[in-house]
Protein backbone atom coordinates (compact mmCIF):
# COMPACT_ATOMS: atom_id res chain seq x y z
CA UNK A 1 0.00 0.00 0.00
CA UNK A 2 1.36 3.45 -0.64
CA UNK A 3 1.67 5.74 1.97
CA UNK A 4 0.66 9.13 2.32
CA UNK A 5 1.75 12.01 3.08
CA UNK A 6 -0.38 15.10 4.41
CA UNK A 7 0.25 18.60 3.76
CA UNK A 8 -1.64 21.48 5.86
CA UNK A 9 -2.01 25.02 5.34
CA UNK A 10 -3.09 27.85 4.56
CA UNK A 11 -4.10 26.99 0.97
CA UNK A 12 -5.56 30.71 0.32
CA UNK A 13 -2.42 32.68 0.54
CA UNK A 14 0.46 29.75 -0.33
CA UNK A 15 -1.15 27.37 -2.51
CA UNK A 16 1.77 27.59 -4.95
CA UNK A 17 3.97 26.42 -2.38
CA UNK A 18 2.02 23.20 -1.42
CA UNK A 19 1.82 22.67 -5.27
CA UNK A 20 4.87 22.67 -5.82
CA UNK A 21 6.07 20.11 -2.32
CA UNK A 22 3.11 18.07 -3.36
CA UNK A 23 4.78 17.54 -6.64
CA UNK A 24 7.94 16.86 -5.73
CA UNK A 25 6.86 14.12 -3.20
CA UNK A 26 4.15 12.68 -5.29
CA UNK A 27 7.38 12.18 -7.81
CA UNK A 28 8.53 9.79 -5.64
CA UNK A 29 5.76 7.19 -5.34
CA UNK A 30 4.27 8.68 -2.29
CA UNK A 31 0.47 9.80 -2.10
CA UNK A 32 -0.29 13.29 -0.54
CA UNK A 33 -3.56 14.20 0.99
CA UNK A 34 -4.06 18.11 1.02
CA UNK A 35 -5.65 19.92 4.11
CA UNK A 36 -6.64 23.98 3.96
CA UNK A 37 -7.25 25.87 7.05
CA UNK A 38 -6.90 29.28 5.65
CA UNK A 39 -9.67 31.79 6.22
CA UNK A 40 -9.46 34.49 3.68
CA UNK A 41 -10.32 32.74 1.05
CA UNK A 42 -10.50 29.39 -1.06
CA UNK A 43 -7.44 28.05 -3.12
CA UNK A 44 -7.57 28.02 -7.21
CA UNK A 45 -7.75 24.10 -6.72
CA UNK A 46 -9.38 21.51 -4.66
CA UNK A 47 -8.37 20.28 -1.20
CA UNK A 48 -8.84 17.37 0.11
CA UNK A 49 -10.34 18.32 3.26
CA UNK A 50 -11.30 21.66 3.06
CA UNK A 51 -11.18 24.55 5.61
CA UNK A 52 -15.05 24.13 6.23
CA UNK A 53 -14.12 21.21 7.10
CA UNK A 54 -11.39 22.09 9.46
CA UNK A 55 -13.81 24.82 10.95
CA UNK A 56 -16.51 22.60 11.68
CA UNK A 57 -13.83 19.91 13.29
CA UNK A 58 -12.83 23.16 15.44
CA UNK A 59 -16.62 23.93 16.50
CA UNK A 60 -17.33 26.81 13.89
CA UNK A 61 -18.21 27.56 10.57
CA UNK A 62 -15.42 28.99 7.54
CA UNK A 63 -18.82 31.48 6.96
CA UNK A 64 -18.81 32.72 10.23
CA UNK A 65 -14.81 32.92 11.35
CA UNK A 66 -15.15 35.04 7.78
CA UNK A 67 -18.09 37.29 9.12
CA UNK A 68 -16.46 37.88 12.66
CA UNK A 69 -13.04 39.07 10.97
CA UNK A 70 -11.89 37.63 14.79
CA UNK A 71 -8.09 36.43 14.15
CA UNK A 72 -7.96 35.29 17.61
CA UNK A 73 -10.94 33.07 17.29
CA UNK A 74 -10.04 31.65 13.83
CA UNK A 75 -6.68 30.88 15.04
CA UNK A 76 -8.03 28.53 17.90
CA UNK A 77 -10.86 27.45 15.79
CA UNK A 78 -8.71 26.11 13.21
CA UNK A 79 -5.65 24.59 15.56
CA UNK A 80 -8.78 22.72 17.22
CA UNK A 81 -10.22 21.71 14.05
CA UNK A 82 -7.02 20.55 12.21
CA UNK A 83 -5.89 18.24 15.77
CA UNK A 84 -9.44 17.00 15.31
CA UNK A 85 -8.81 16.17 11.37
CA UNK A 86 -4.77 14.66 11.55
CA UNK A 87 -6.16 12.50 14.45
CA UNK A 88 -8.75 10.74 12.69
CA UNK A 89 -6.69 10.41 9.40
CA UNK A 90 -4.24 8.66 11.55
CA UNK A 91 -6.80 6.38 12.68
CA UNK A 92 -8.01 5.69 9.38
CA UNK A 93 -4.30 5.25 8.26
CA UNK A 94 -4.70 7.73 5.45
CA UNK A 95 -1.84 9.91 7.34
CA UNK A 96 1.65 8.69 7.54
CA UNK A 97 3.82 11.53 8.27
CA UNK A 98 2.55 15.10 8.12
CA UNK A 99 4.10 18.41 6.71
CA UNK A 100 3.49 22.40 6.60
CA UNK A 101 4.99 25.80 6.07
CA UNK A 102 4.29 28.90 7.20
CA UNK A 103 4.77 31.50 9.30
CA UNK A 104 4.12 32.28 13.13
CA UNK A 105 0.29 32.16 12.64
CA UNK A 106 0.54 28.87 10.07
CA UNK A 107 3.22 27.43 12.06
CA UNK A 108 0.54 27.86 15.34
CA UNK A 109 -1.78 26.26 13.86
CA UNK A 110 0.01 23.17 11.78
CA UNK A 111 2.07 22.54 15.01
CA UNK A 112 -1.49 21.82 17.60
CA UNK A 113 -2.23 19.48 14.66
CA UNK A 114 0.89 17.38 14.92
CA UNK A 115 0.84 18.04 18.50
CA UNK A 116 -2.48 15.62 18.75
CA UNK A 117 -0.32 13.00 16.76
CA UNK A 118 0.99 10.18 18.90
CA UNK A 119 5.45 10.13 18.86
CA UNK A 120 7.27 8.48 15.63
CA UNK A 121 4.86 9.65 12.99
CA UNK A 122 6.96 11.49 11.25
CA UNK A 123 5.81 15.61 11.55
CA UNK A 124 7.83 18.57 9.76
CA UNK A 125 7.12 22.04 10.10
CA UNK A 126 8.80 24.50 7.32
CA UNK A 127 8.39 27.60 9.49
CA UNK A 128 9.84 31.39 9.44
CA UNK A 129 10.13 31.23 13.13
CA UNK A 130 12.75 28.35 12.99
CA UNK A 131 15.71 29.50 14.19
CA UNK A 132 14.23 30.94 17.13
CA UNK A 133 12.89 29.38 20.23
CA UNK A 134 10.32 27.38 19.23
CA UNK A 135 9.61 25.14 22.59
CA UNK A 136 5.95 26.65 22.04
CA UNK A 137 5.20 25.35 19.35
CA UNK A 138 6.76 21.73 19.69
CA UNK A 139 5.45 21.40 22.81
CA UNK A 140 6.68 17.59 24.05
CA UNK A 141 6.46 16.13 20.60
CA UNK A 142 8.61 15.34 17.68
CA UNK A 143 7.86 17.69 15.43
CA UNK A 144 10.98 18.58 13.20
CA UNK A 145 11.74 22.16 12.80
CA UNK A 146 13.15 23.79 9.36
CA UNK A 147 13.74 27.54 9.01
CA UNK A 148 12.50 28.51 5.61
CA UNK A 149 14.81 31.39 5.43
CA UNK A 150 13.10 33.19 3.26
CA UNK A 151 9.05 33.78 3.80
CA UNK A 152 6.74 31.37 2.23
CA UNK A 153 5.39 33.55 -0.44
CA UNK A 154 5.95 31.38 -3.28
CA UNK A 155 8.60 29.39 -4.70
CA UNK A 156 11.56 31.27 -5.58
CA UNK A 157 15.44 30.37 -6.08
CA UNK A 158 15.69 30.20 -2.44
CA UNK A 159 12.39 28.77 -1.09
CA UNK A 160 12.74 26.40 -4.22
CA UNK A 161 15.90 24.63 -2.42
CA UNK A 162 14.50 24.51 1.17
CA UNK A 163 11.21 22.73 -0.19
CA UNK A 164 13.51 20.57 -2.25
CA UNK A 165 15.16 19.40 1.40
CA UNK A 166 12.20 19.28 3.09
CA UNK A 167 10.13 17.22 0.28
CA UNK A 168 13.31 15.16 0.46
CA UNK A 169 13.30 14.78 4.66
CA UNK A 170 9.40 13.78 4.50
CA UNK A 171 9.40 11.08 2.06
CA UNK A 172 12.96 9.72 3.79
CA UNK A 173 10.95 9.85 7.35
CA UNK A 174 8.14 8.06 5.98
CA UNK A 175 10.33 5.46 4.40
CA UNK A 176 12.25 4.87 6.76
CA UNK A 177 11.71 1.96 8.94
CA UNK A 178 13.33 1.58 12.96
CA UNK A 179 15.35 -1.67 13.16
CA UNK A 180 13.74 -3.70 15.39
CA UNK A 181 15.66 -3.62 19.19
CA UNK A 182 14.59 -6.94 19.80
CA UNK A 183 13.71 -6.41 23.30
CA UNK A 184 10.05 -8.27 24.03
CA UNK A 185 9.75 -6.52 27.49
CA UNK A 186 7.50 -3.51 28.12
CA UNK A 187 9.28 0.46 28.05
CA UNK A 188 9.42 1.81 31.57
CA UNK A 189 10.08 5.02 32.22
CA UNK A 190 12.01 6.70 35.03
CA UNK A 191 12.33 10.52 36.20
CA UNK A 192 16.05 11.41 37.50
CA UNK A 193 17.69 14.44 38.70
CA UNK A 194 21.16 15.00 39.48
CA UNK A 195 20.53 14.68 42.85
CA UNK A 196 19.06 11.26 42.62
CA UNK A 197 21.75 10.21 39.99
CA UNK A 198 23.09 7.32 41.99
CA UNK A 199 19.55 6.15 42.89
CA UNK A 200 18.47 5.80 39.38
CA UNK A 201 21.53 4.20 37.33
CA UNK A 202 21.46 1.66 40.20
CA UNK A 203 17.52 0.59 39.30
CA UNK A 204 18.22 1.06 35.72
CA UNK A 205 21.27 -1.39 35.36
CA UNK A 206 18.87 -3.83 37.69
CA UNK A 207 15.99 -3.57 35.15
CA UNK A 208 18.54 -3.60 31.99
CA UNK A 209 19.62 -6.66 33.38
CA UNK A 210 16.02 -8.04 32.91
CA UNK A 211 15.64 -7.38 29.83
CA UNK A 212 13.86 -4.07 30.22
CA UNK A 213 14.38 -0.88 27.99
CA UNK A 214 14.57 2.17 30.60
CA UNK A 215 13.72 5.86 29.28
CA UNK A 216 15.24 7.97 32.06
CA UNK A 217 13.61 11.81 31.66
CA UNK A 218 15.29 14.74 33.38
CA UNK A 219 13.16 16.08 35.51
CA UNK A 220 13.68 19.70 34.29
CA UNK A 221 10.05 20.47 33.45
CA UNK A 222 10.26 19.72 29.89
CA UNK A 223 11.22 16.41 30.53
CA UNK A 224 8.76 15.69 32.65
CA UNK A 225 5.76 16.98 30.16
CA UNK A 226 7.30 14.69 27.89
CA UNK A 227 7.10 11.47 29.54
CA UNK A 228 4.36 12.56 30.92
CA UNK A 229 2.93 12.84 26.86
CA UNK A 230 4.66 9.63 25.96
CA UNK A 231 2.36 7.62 28.54
CA UNK A 232 -0.32 9.30 27.90
CA UNK A 233 0.45 8.07 23.85
CA UNK A 234 0.63 4.55 25.60
CA UNK A 235 4.67 4.29 24.66
CA UNK A 236 5.16 3.20 28.05
CA UNK A 237 4.12 0.10 30.26
CA UNK A 238 5.43 1.28 33.44
CA UNK A 239 6.60 4.66 35.58
CA UNK A 240 9.62 4.48 38.29
CA UNK A 241 8.76 7.91 38.94
CA UNK A 242 11.06 8.43 41.91
CA UNK A 243 12.18 12.41 41.19
CA UNK A 244 8.91 14.44 42.03
CA UNK A 245 10.71 17.02 42.15
CA UNK A 246 9.00 19.24 39.42
CA UNK A 247 6.13 19.56 42.34
CA UNK A 248 8.04 21.69 44.44
CA UNK A 249 9.05 23.97 41.41
CA UNK A 250 5.29 23.83 40.64
CA UNK A 251 4.05 25.04 44.45
CA UNK A 252 6.95 27.54 44.68
CA UNK A 253 7.25 29.03 40.72
CA UNK A 254 9.91 27.71 39.84
CA UNK A 255 11.38 27.35 36.58
CA UNK A 256 11.69 23.42 36.22
CA UNK A 257 7.63 23.05 36.91
CA UNK A 258 5.94 20.52 34.67
CA UNK A 259 2.18 21.77 35.39
CA UNK A 260 -0.15 20.84 37.61
CA UNK A 261 -1.01 17.73 36.18
CA UNK A 262 2.59 16.63 36.69
CA UNK A 263 2.28 12.73 38.00
CA UNK A 264 -1.37 12.00 36.72
CA UNK A 265 -0.61 10.11 32.71
CA UNK A 266 0.13 7.24 34.68
CA UNK A 267 -2.35 7.64 37.04
CA UNK A 268 -4.79 7.83 34.34
CA UNK A 269 -3.07 5.30 31.80
CA UNK A 270 -3.31 2.76 35.00
CA UNK A 271 0.04 1.64 34.06
CA UNK A 272 2.56 -0.15 37.05
CA UNK A 273 3.71 3.15 38.83
CA UNK A 274 6.54 3.68 41.73
CA UNK A 275 6.31 6.71 43.51
CA UNK A 276 8.38 8.74 45.30
CA UNK A 277 9.18 12.53 46.37
CA UNK A 278 12.73 12.76 45.09
CA UNK A 279 14.12 15.63 45.47
CA UNK A 280 10.76 17.34 46.74
CA UNK A 281 13.54 19.35 48.94
CA UNK A 282 14.73 21.92 46.63
CA UNK A 283 13.10 24.56 44.04
CA UNK A 284 14.90 25.78 40.86
CA UNK A 285 15.77 29.35 40.04
CA UNK A 286 18.28 30.72 37.76
CA UNK A 287 21.47 32.37 38.94
CA UNK A 288 20.98 33.97 42.23
CA UNK A 289 20.36 37.72 41.11
CA UNK A 290 16.94 36.11 39.43
CA UNK A 291 15.40 35.07 42.52
CA UNK A 292 12.12 36.65 43.78
CA UNK A 293 12.54 38.44 46.31
CA UNK A 294 10.42 36.90 49.36
CA UNK A 295 12.89 34.13 48.70
CA UNK A 296 16.34 35.61 49.29
CA UNK A 297 16.66 34.68 52.67
CA UNK A 298 15.92 31.23 52.65
CA UNK A 299 18.71 28.44 52.17
CA UNK A 300 20.03 28.24 48.98
CA UNK A 301 22.59 26.61 47.02
CA UNK A 302 24.47 27.06 43.97
CA UNK A 303 24.62 24.37 41.82
CA UNK A 304 26.14 25.79 39.24
CA UNK A 305 26.70 29.08 37.96
CA UNK A 306 23.31 29.03 36.12
CA UNK A 307 21.23 27.55 38.31
CA UNK A 308 20.09 28.09 42.20
CA UNK A 309 18.38 25.95 44.45
CA UNK A 310 16.19 26.57 47.39
CA UNK A 311 14.97 24.29 50.19
CA UNK A 312 11.76 24.15 50.45
CA UNK A 313 9.98 24.40 53.34
CA UNK A 314 7.50 22.69 55.79
CA UNK A 315 4.70 23.83 54.44
CA UNK A 316 5.82 23.49 50.51
CA UNK A 317 6.23 19.98 51.62
CA UNK A 318 3.09 19.59 53.04
CA UNK A 319 1.76 21.02 49.77
CA UNK A 320 3.95 18.50 47.48
CA UNK A 321 2.77 15.49 49.69
CA UNK A 322 -0.62 15.89 49.12
CA UNK A 323 -0.38 16.05 44.95
CA UNK A 324 1.96 12.80 45.30
CA UNK A 325 -1.32 11.26 47.22
CA UNK A 326 -3.38 12.80 45.19
CA UNK A 327 -1.56 11.02 41.93
CA UNK A 328 -1.35 7.99 43.54
CA UNK A 329 -5.19 7.87 44.59
CA UNK A 330 -6.44 8.68 40.99
CA UNK A 331 -4.44 5.80 39.60
CA UNK A 332 -7.02 3.22 38.21
CA UNK A 333 -3.45 0.70 38.12
CA UNK A 334 -1.59 -0.52 40.81
CA UNK A 335 0.80 2.18 42.36
CA UNK A 336 2.70 2.28 45.26
CA UNK A 337 4.93 4.96 47.22
CA UNK A 338 8.19 5.02 48.95
CA UNK A 339 9.19 7.19 51.58
CA UNK A 340 12.69 7.42 52.06
CA UNK A 341 13.16 8.34 55.62
CA UNK A 342 16.74 9.74 55.60
CA UNK A 343 16.83 12.15 52.80
CA UNK A 344 15.36 12.59 49.47
CA UNK A 345 17.84 13.89 47.65
CA UNK A 346 21.82 13.71 47.97
CA UNK A 347 21.56 17.31 49.64
CA UNK A 348 18.93 16.31 51.83
CA UNK A 349 21.08 13.52 53.62
CA UNK A 350 22.52 13.71 57.17
CA UNK A 351 24.93 16.36 57.06
CA UNK A 352 23.88 17.70 53.68
CA UNK A 353 23.33 21.40 52.96
CA UNK A 354 19.43 20.51 52.74
CA UNK A 355 18.98 18.05 55.49
CA UNK A 356 15.64 18.93 57.21
CA UNK A 357 13.99 15.79 58.84
CA UNK A 358 11.03 18.54 59.70
CA UNK A 359 10.63 19.32 56.52
CA UNK A 360 10.50 16.00 54.83
CA UNK A 361 8.31 14.55 57.82
CA UNK A 362 5.76 17.43 56.75
CA UNK A 363 5.86 16.02 53.26
CA UNK A 364 5.62 12.25 54.48
CA UNK A 365 2.48 12.67 56.80
CA UNK A 366 1.08 14.71 54.35
CA UNK A 367 1.36 11.15 52.01
CA UNK A 368 0.57 9.32 54.83
CA UNK A 369 -2.41 11.44 56.06
CA UNK A 370 -4.28 11.51 52.34
CA UNK A 371 -3.64 8.19 50.50
CA UNK A 372 -6.18 5.80 49.98
CA UNK A 373 -6.50 2.22 51.85
CA UNK A 374 -5.02 -0.22 49.66
CA UNK A 375 -2.58 1.77 48.22
CA UNK A 376 1.44 0.53 49.25
CA UNK A 377 3.51 2.56 51.27
CA UNK A 378 6.74 1.39 52.38
CA UNK A 379 9.04 3.59 54.59
CA UNK A 380 12.71 2.99 54.05
CA UNK A 381 14.95 4.02 57.17
CA UNK A 382 17.77 5.41 54.26
CA UNK A 383 18.12 7.97 51.71
CA UNK A 384 17.26 7.85 48.09
CA UNK A 385 20.28 7.09 46.82
CA UNK A 386 20.78 4.24 49.28
CA UNK A 387 21.00 1.08 47.29
CA UNK A 388 18.14 -0.72 49.08
CA UNK A 389 15.87 2.54 47.73
CA UNK A 390 16.31 1.30 44.08
CA UNK A 391 16.40 -2.27 44.77
CA UNK A 392 12.85 -2.11 46.72
CA UNK A 393 11.71 0.20 44.08
CA UNK A 394 12.63 -2.01 40.97
CA UNK A 395 11.54 -5.40 43.06
CA UNK A 396 7.46 -3.59 43.30
CA UNK A 397 7.87 -1.93 39.46
CA UNK A 398 8.45 -5.79 38.48
CA UNK A 399 6.09 -7.69 40.48
CA UNK A 400 3.20 -5.22 39.29
CA UNK A 401 4.78 -5.66 35.37
CA UNK A 402 1.64 -8.49 34.27
CA UNK A 403 3.26 -11.86 33.46
CA UNK A 404 3.76 -12.16 28.89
Amino acid sequence: MTKSIVLAGALDTKWADYAFVRDLIQARGLDTLLIDFGILGDPPFPADVTNAEVAKAGGSSIDELRRKADKTQSMRTMSAGLAVVLSRLFEQGRLDGVMAMGGGGGTSIACAGMRALPFGVPKLMVTTVGAGDVSQYVGTKDIVMMPAVVDVAGVNRISRRVYANAAGAMTGMVNMKATDSGMEKPVISASMFGNTTPCITHAQRLLEAQGYEVLVFHATGAGGRTMESLIADGFVAANLDLTTTELADEVCGGVFSAGPDRLLASARRGIPTVLSPGCVDMANFWAPDTLPAHYRQRKLYEWNPNVTLMRTNAEENRRIGGMIAAAANASTGPVAILLPLQGVSQLDSPGGAFWDPAADAACFDAIRHNIRPGIDLIEIDANINDPILAETAVELILAMIPAN
